[in-house]
């Protein structure tokens, strides 16, 4: 089985230089944002000249399309009690789905948001109508993946069953549209035994799918600045934060890990590149050999 080993790669210039730095990199998968994440996007599309070269730039890495994941905007509060913030987040996630089948990726990732000062099990089915509205909009076959959350404050999608509660809000017919991915960092700050053991790690898996009903659709590969349980996401390049180098060996060894893409979001070594710059940045070249070396893939 070919692994799906990559990073989020800087889109200067665009997510065709994005995938040209993934290819630099050996990837074999990589995320990229379709339109800025510090807006909501409810009214951005995507041309087809651009989805047009972003292929081109793929299929000389030897990437495919379904294999691409799409993170959605920041700012999307699907779990906001307000209305007003809780209707343009929901238009900015069809959007982002728009926009991800539009390139033929696997799916695109979002955190909930959240509750705020509202009551958390509301807040869950509002995420879940938000992703049941997603895919009712928008024909095709990517999917709209929940991400879970380190747990700060009244975040939604720190446990299992705030994700699962999510998911329920959709009707059976459209369940393989939609699921959830697990981030290492996010894990960890949220107080999920990930460290200690290859066992406890495996549980903690073991409990995310039991309670859902599914594995992850991916995993986001991330060491944490911040100690166990300490809700803060801060992520760390793998080996040099408080996860160490020995949990990824574990994760990446478990049949779960090696289905799906296992996408860096580590620091970089350096600043936004210049646009037409295709090379990767030395820091996602170090964190691709430790991937290579500990899955046993091999030189690209």
């Amino acid at each position: 089985m070919r692994r799906r080993l990559g990073s989020h790669p800087s889109d200067a210039g665009g997510i065709t230089m994005a995938a040209r730095r993934a290819a630099s990199a050996g990837m074999t998968t990589l995320q990229v944002f379709t339109a800025p994440p510090t807006y909501y996007g409810d009214k951005a599309g995507i041309k087809a000249d651009k989805v047009a070269r972003f292929h081109a730039a793929l299929a000389e890495g030897g990437i495919a399309p379904g294999d691409v994941m799409v993170h959605a905007a920041f700012v999307l509060n699907t779990a906001s009690p307000e209305e007003e913030k809780a209707t343009r987040a929901r238009a900015g996630l069809t959007k982002e789905l728009e926009r991800t089948q539009a390139i033929g990726a696997l799916g695109c990732c979002f955190h909930p948001g959240s509750a705020v000062t509202g009551d958390p099990e509301q807040a869950a089915i509002r995420v879940g109508e938000t992703i049941r509205a997603a895919v009712e909009a928008v024909n095709g076959t990517s999917r709209v993946l929940v991400e879970n959350t380190a747990g700060a404050g009244k975040t939604m999608g720190r446990t299992p069953e705030e994700i699962a509660l999510m998911l329920a809000q959709v009707p059976a017919a459209l369940r393989h549209r939609t699921g959830y991915g697990l981030d290492t960092c996010h894990l960890f700050a949220a107080g999920h035994d990930i460290a200690s053991s290859a066992a406890s790690l495996r549980a903690v898996l073991d409990r995310f799918e039991q309670v859902i009903g599914e594995p992850p659709a991916f995993f986001h590969l991330n060491d944490s600045q911040h100690p166990f349980g300490s809700n803060k996401d801060r992520h760390a390049l793998l080996g040099e934060g408080t996860i160490g180098a020995e949990p990824f060996q574990w994760l990446l060894a478990d049949p779960r890990a090696a289905a799906v893409p296992c996408i860096l979001e580590t620091p970089h070594d350096y600043g936004e590149p210049e646009e037409d710059d295709p090379g990767a940045d030395s820091a996602d070249l170090r964190m691709m050999l430790l991937l290579r070396a500990w899955t046993g893939a091999g030189a690209p």
